[in-house]
């Protein structure tokens, strides 16, 4: 049976609050970056996140990331999130599939850009055309 696990982490990330959400299914890690503008409540991320949900746009999966499933004592889990509290860095995982993210999406925007440019110096072609046929016509 395929386990899937998922976490939010809130954290500051000068001049915004951003939410970096993790979800791990058939042992593979997407990460989505949310971006908030001041701090959010809990009530604010959890209307986001029943409103939003189906416009999150997740990176492409790494491999190799297996959820954690054993269960932790309720002080020990305390403990554990202040210590991720005050440890703000963002784990290598999610960072590359974030960076990940971000090369696709350049990658993208780079061929409809080539296109559009391409598009564009046809139709400057076609006009030089048309100007040069209308020229030689005569009057």
């Amino acid at each position: 049976m395929d386990e899937i696990s998922a976490k939010l982490t809130i954290l500051f990330e000068d001049p915004f609050w951003i939410g970096l959400y993790e979800r791990i299914y058939k042992n593979k890690l997407e990460v989505c970056k949310i971006t908030f503008g001041k701090e959010p409540t809990d009530g604010e991320v959890y209307e986001f996140m029943l409103k939003n949900w189906r416009k999150l746009r997740f990176s492409p999966p790494v491999k190799g990331v297996k959820p954690v499933k054993e269960k932790i004592n309720p002080k020990r889990m305390q403990r554990e999130i202040n210590k991720a509290q005050k440890n703000t860095e963002i784990g290598t995982k999610s960072q590359q599939a974030l960076k990940l993210q971000q090369e696709q999406i350049k990658d993208n925007k780079k061929a409809i850009k080539k296109i559009k440019r391409e598009e564009e110096a046809k139709r400057q072609f076609e006009l030089k055309q048309k100007k040069k046929k209308q020229k030689h016509k005569g009057h």
